[in-house]
């Protein structure tokens, strides 16, 4: 019943659209995926974008250390308000990884429900989980000038140093 109760106030608190089932390379980033499912709209991130709306297309790369540490490389992102970016994610690892953007508050909310239900699966347009040498793409446009953050949150993944700051800021 806790599990029930906690996991409906999640889903009303932030408006997530999880799935059972595997992730397949990621948490559904097909083209067109947030058509007219109003969600995009309502992150203050930014919002899915169509592959031809890309100015450009920045790698990111997941990784672990031989000390341990997790990380991404590059550790730290920059956009303008209203850049639309694809990002070819690739996870050169040994474990599974992910790369979640979002506010810092939202990802804090969103690593602490993964630490209770490790095994959760979700289908979130601004997230992809990637096995050990996949690679996967996310489309998105960055609509509001801010500090966000990307983080794997895996549990262990992010205290292992897998985050990073998102500026997106006018000149």
């Amino acid at each position: 019943m806790k599990l029930t109760a906690l996991t409906t106030a999640f889903l009303l608190g932030t408006g997530a659209a999880m799935a059972a089932g595997t992730h397949d390379g990621g948490h559904g980033h097909d083209d067109g995926h947030m058509a007219g499912h109003g969600h995009a709209d309502m992150m203050q991130v930014g919002r899915p974008a169509a592959p031809d709306e890309a100015s450009r297309t920045i790698g990111i790369t997941m990784r672990e250390t031989s000390d341990g540490e997790m990380l991404f490389e590059p550790g730290e992102l920059n956009f303008q308000p209203g850049e639309t970016v694809r990002f070819r994610i690739h996870n050169a690892g040994e474990v599974e990884h992910e790369f979640v953007m979002d506010t810092h508050e939202n990802n804090e909310e969103h690593r602490e429900l993964m630490q209770k239900f490790p095994e959760m699966e979700h289908d979130d347009p601004n997230a992809i989980r990637l096995a050990p040498g996949e690679t996967g793409e996310i489309v998105w446009s960055f609509a509001n000038a801010g500090k966000f953050q990307f983080a794997c949150l895996i549990p262990g993944h992010m205290e292992a140093g897998m985050h990073g700051p998102i500026h997106v800021q006018g000149n």
